[in-house]
């Protein structure tokens, strides 16, 4: 969606420029979607298109998150939400798809990354860690581009700003794993069995935490939260967090709003906007930091060649994921008729994709309400 935005109606950047920023964004932890959003802003308007693009890609979800939450709070309980997923899906399988196919044309500007990307889809099927796949990519890359026989008028890069890229791709790719065994002042608590008392700043840390480390996605999401506020803390029961992810999954934004929504059951108001803030704040970080490298490393052979073989590998992995994610929604010959209509109202008449989900979200809720 993001894509069809600033590429395609509004042509705030070219489809090239917009791979570089999803290749970045990859490497970097915390929820793509965000941070897509915060590095669009900061490349039109800088540190203050930093902060409002942010802020007005998570404000609208963590909102009606918070409504959610009110409301399972007050009565118990979610309102049905089996029938929503069940038509949302697989539009968002199409849209998906066809987002894919877009930025391949753009990411597959050789044989060599055509090969390569293959490979990266291969590896993500066999369950290899994305970060992994992603920076291998890069660097394998930038080794091959070292090793070409230098076009007329450029010289070979050094050996030494080769041998510094894979050392530091190599620390960047082990250092979420590291962090994350860093101790949270409750090991002793978790020892001898017991819950860690609530507090607003134990729950502010801890969502500081799974937003600086987390790679993967929801699924990561889920196994970081459940390990840390069932297991370990006591804080949620399986069930409260199976259903804020599903409030995750079902309104809006970014699935990290889960957060939010964690954050209201524990602490009222001021709770989700700890836990939001907290999970959340990572990525602006990221993004400040790394965003005005992005144009600059384009513009280097070696790093050029690095992001483009993070680029491709980075598609790969959404394919990958899309693939996993249809085998769910697609179900039945009803929910595979969603998916080949929407891609064929997205293709033939270039329909924006916000009015597919709309649609299918009305007719899930209205096929909910008329089964028996």
């Amino acid at each position: 969606m993001l894509k069809d935005e600033v590429v395609r109606r509004r042509r705030w950047m070219t489809e090239a420029e917009f791979l570089d920023l999803l290749g970045a964004t990859n490497l970097i932890p915390g929820p793509n979607s965000t941070e897509m959003a915060i590095h669009i802003g900061y490349r039109r308007y800088g540190w203050r298109g930093l902060l409002i693009g942010g802020l007005c890609f998570i404000l609208p979800a963590a909102l009606v998150v918070c409504g959610f939450a009110w409301a399972y709070g007050k009565y118990g309980a979610l309102p049905a939400v089996a029938g929503l997923l069940y038509a949302v899906k697989p539009v968002i399988i199409a849209i998906v798809a066809q987002a894919i196919w877009g930025l391949l044309r753009s990411a597959v500007k050789t044989r060599s990354l055509a090969v390569l990307g293959a490979a990266a889809l291969v590896l993500a099927q066999l369950r290899i860690d994305a970060l992994l796949v992603l920076f291998g990519a890069g660097v394998l890359t930038a080794i091959l581009r070292w090793a070409a026989v230098p076009r007329p008028g450029e010289t070979r890069p050094a050996a030494s700003s080769l041998l510094w890229m894979v050392l530091i791709a190599g620390a960047m790719a082990t250092l979420p794993a590291l962090v994350a065994q860093w101790p949270d002042g409750s090991a002793q608590l978790r020892s001898a069995g017991h819950g860690v008392p609530f507090s607003q700043p134990r729950l502010f840390l801890f969502f500081l935490k799974v937003g600086s480390v987390l790679y993967g996605g929801g699924y990561v999401l889920l196994a970081f939260l459940r390990d840390g506020l069932v297991t370990h803390w006591h804080w949620l029961t399986g069930a409260q967090l199976l259903d804020a992810t599903a409030v995750g999954q079902v309104t809006p934004g970014p699935l990290f709003t889960t957060a939010t929504f964690i954050g209201y059951m524990l602490g009222g108001p001021l709770g989700a906007l700890v836990a939001t803030v907290g999970i959340f704040l990572p990525s602006f970080v990221f993004v400040a930091i790394s965003g005005p490298f992005v144009p600059s490393l384009r513009k280097s052979p070696l790093m050029g060649a690095f992001l483009d073989g993070v680029n491709v590998a980075a598609v790969a992995l959404m394919a990958s994921v899309t693939w996993e994610l249809g085998r769910t929604a697609l179900i039945d010959w009803t929910t595979i008729a969603l998916a080949l209509a929407s891609g064929a109202l997205l293709i033939r008449f270039k329909l924006n994709s916000a009015w597919l989900i709309l649609a299918a979200s009305a007719l899930g809720i209205l096929s909910a309400a008329l089964r028996p």
